[in-house]
């Protein structure tokens, strides 16, 4: 479970078993979760159990840092 980045309480990971979907990024944040796809843009796989307010900021965090994902992701899996 490779972890990406850490910043304000979120954890965004991938799992080293999923090199056979899309690119994507899964959150954590105090019980709650989240994935994102990645490619071939952002958007928002599933949520659940996060504040309105967590996942505004989650999903800024995503989009601000999708290219180190996206570069985490095809360096771990190619």
């Amino acid at each position: 479970m490779p972890t990406v980045l850490i910043i304000d309480g979120f954890i965004f990971f991938f799992y080293s078993s999923e090199g056979n979907e899309p690119a994507h990024i899964h959150v954590e944040k105090a019980g709650a979760k989240a994935k994102w796809w990645l490619v071939p843009e952002v958007r928002l796989a599933y949520i659940q159990g996060m504040k309105k307010r967590d996942a505004r900021r989650m999903q800024e965090f995503v989009h601000e840092h999708q290219h180190t994902f996206i570069k985490a992701w095809e360096a771990h899996f190619r």
